[in-house]
């Protein structure tokens, strides 16, 4: 275990994949790391049933699984998500769904939700860049790779809705979706805080979300929900 692993958050982590090499590796790097594999699942039925044995902190998803592999993994997603929100949901896949991207997002909303994940296999290099995407997404956080995202801003509604938006609003919106802080994001953008702090606000006010109890969490993942989700 590196020194790293030692000071972060070991995870509970259901495992789902069809491919038996990948998925070794994949296990072996998360253990190496301090994070425990409570079960791992080559198809939609095991993965569903493992993570209601388990009750693990994140599930780890291919999107086509067996008997048809086409989007078995991305419905188990979105039923976990549904039922057990506080389940981290990172899907690892070599194929991008963005019509399903908003199902995903939208079910199970609230405070004790876990965080989202979408990577493309071929995108996920390195030890250390699966780690990092596992902490994010296992704290709580959205890790959507560069490339949904540009092609969730392509969409014709996704334009309309953002228009708004000055150039450096929506990147500080941009850094929100991949789960900064503001002040990771303000470091990120060489600005303050207290800018980084307005433009948020300023963000809410444009894409009209007005504040509910619990203000500043449900705004911040409503802006978020914004900027990713897709229309089907």
């Amino acid at each position: 275990m590196t020194a790293d692993a030692a000071r972060r958050r070991a995870l509970r982590i259901v495992l789902a994949d069809d491919d038996p090499v990948y998925l070794t590796g994949l296990a072996a790097i998360l253990q190496d790391e301090g994070h425990e594999i409570t079960a791992r699942a080559g198809d939609a039925r095991e993965l569903r049933d493992a993570v209601a044995a388990t009750l693990p902190d994140l599930a780890v998803i291919d999107i086509r699984m067996p008997p048809t592999h086409t989007l078995e993994g991305l419905r188990a997603a979105v039923a976990i998500r549904r039922d057990r929100p506080g389940v981290g949901i990172l899907l690892l896949s070599k194929d991008m769904e963005l019509t399903h991207l908003r199902q995903l997002l939208e079910a199970g909303p609230g405070e004790a939700a876990g965080g989202v994940g979408y990577q493309l296999k071929s995108r996920v290099t390195g030890a250390d860049f699966v780690t990092e995407v596992v902490d994010e997404v296992g704290g709580g956080k959205y890790a959507i790779d560069g490339e949904i995202q540009r092609a969730l801003y392509r969409t014709p509604r996704r334009r309309d809705r953002l228009a708004a938006l000055t150039d450096q609003q929506l990147r500080v919106l941009e850094l929100m979706a991949r789960g900064l802080s503001n002040s990771a994001v303000a470091a990120r953008l060489s600005i303050s805080r207290r800018t980084v702090e307005d433009h948020v606000n300023t963000v809410f006010e444009k894409l009209e979300l007005r504040p509910e109890a619990k203000e500043m969490y449900d705004r911040r993942v409503r802006a978020v929900l914004t900027y990713l989700a897709s229309d089907d």
